[in-house]
Order: C-alpha cells, then sequence, then structure tokens
C-alpha cells in the first residue's frame, strides 16, 4: 500500500467524520449555553408553546432545566425535571457512536435509525409519559 492511498482513506475518514463530529460540536455548545444561560430565569427562554396554550405539560416541558442541572452536575436534581429526557441520553450517545464508527469504517450510513418496532414503543413510552406527567397520580413526573 502506498503513501498516497493511505493518505487519500486517511482524508476520507476525516470527511465521514465531519458530519459526526458537528452535530457533536452543535450538542456541545447548545449544552454549554443551556448550562451558562439559567433557564430557572424568566425572560432567557420561550415558554413552551403546548404549556402556554394547554396549561399541560408536553414530554419535552423541564429539558432545559434538565440539561442545565447536568450542566452543574446535579444529577438528582436533574431526574427529577425530566426523567424521560436524562433516561434517553445513553440512547443518543450510542447511536452517535455508531455513527461515527461507522464512518470511521467507511460503511455506509444506515436508513433507518432503529427496528420498526423499537421505534413504535419509543412513541408509545412518550405518549404515555405525555399523559401520564399531567395525571394526579404522575405529578412526581412533572418538572
Amino acid at each position: 500500500m502506498s503513501f498516497a492511498t493511505t493518505e487519500r482513506r486517511g482524508t476520507r475518514r476525516l470527511k465521514a467524520l465531519l458530519a459526526p463530529l458537528g452535530v457533536a460540536a452543535a450538542a456541545g455548545l447548545a449544552f454549554a449555553v443551556v448550562g451558562a444561560v439559567d433557564p430557572n430565569e424568566p425572560g432567557h427562554y420561550p415558554t413552551c408553546p403546548f404549556l402556554m396554550i394547554t396549561d399541560l405539560y408536553c414530554p419535552g416541558c423541564g429539558t432545559l432545566r434538565t440539561m442545565h442541572a447536568l450542566a452543574h452536575l446535579d444529577p438528582v436534581a436533574a431526574l427529577g425535571l425530566n426523567p424521560l429526557a436524562l433516561a434517553m441520553i445513553p440512547f443518543l450517545l450510542f447511536w452517535w457512536g455508531r455513527w461515527v464508527l461507522r464512518s470511521w469504517q467507511g460503511r455506509p450510513r444506515r436508513t433507518t435509525l432503529a427496528h420498526p418496532a423499537w421505534l413504535w414503543v419509543f412513541i408509545g413510552v412518550v405518549m404515555v409519559y405525555w399523559v401520564v406527567r399531567n395525571l394526579p397520580f404522575g405529578a412526581f413526573l412533572a418538572p
């Protein structure tokens, strides 16, 4: 194998990693902003439109405050604000890591994120979470 071939393969690998590394940089920047600008202070972020219109919590309500708590190394507070968002972090890291690995190996991106049955399970979990966090017995899930 010649130096030129090795250099081309390295260039291809770096180009393939640009997208996942760009996503990581954007997520890191967003995490840093949410860590620096407290969502608990009024006026820094817009109110959730669903909460504003219905006075009910959506599945994402509390996610900014959850990320803020994580940025300040307070996982207990993060768990109390949005446990679903906190539970999703390992899955998102797994899928991002799989994307990085496939890009590094030069394998094509998969056209599906997961088996459709798992996506339907996820949608079901989100819907149940959405309803339960707005019922009296699910108040512990409210942010």
